[in-house]
């Protein structure tokens, strides 16, 4: 799915308020947490996962890791914040066009 700008802006406007769903531990990204992302993408379309992490690369590592494990759109990176969106079939978020 790719998104407009406009479709992008439109959400980290909704995004903003929101507080991180998903915290990864010192185990990193499991199976588990995966299950979890997903699972948060069925329900709300739009989350928040927080990667502590002090090393960038290894951050940037995961994050890329778990937008194409959970076939969402990366809308941004904020810190250690990153901001996912997948749609669903019910299409909670209407997106403008």
């Amino acid at each position: 799915m790719t998104l407009s700008n406009k479709q992008k802006q439109f959400l980290k406007g909704l995004a903003h308020d929101l507080k991180p769903v998903v915290l990864l531990g010192a185990n990193g990204l499991t199976e588990g947490v995966l299950a979890e992302i997903d699972s948060a993408l069925d329900i709300h379309e739009l989350v928040k996962v927080k990667v502590p992490s002090e090393d960038r690369e290894m951050k940037k590592l995961v994050i890329e890791a778990i937008v194409r494990e959970s076939k969402a759109v990366k809308i941004q990176t904020i810190g250690h914040i990153v901001v996912l969106f997948r749609q669903t079939p019910d299409k909670k978020i209407q997106l403008p066009r």
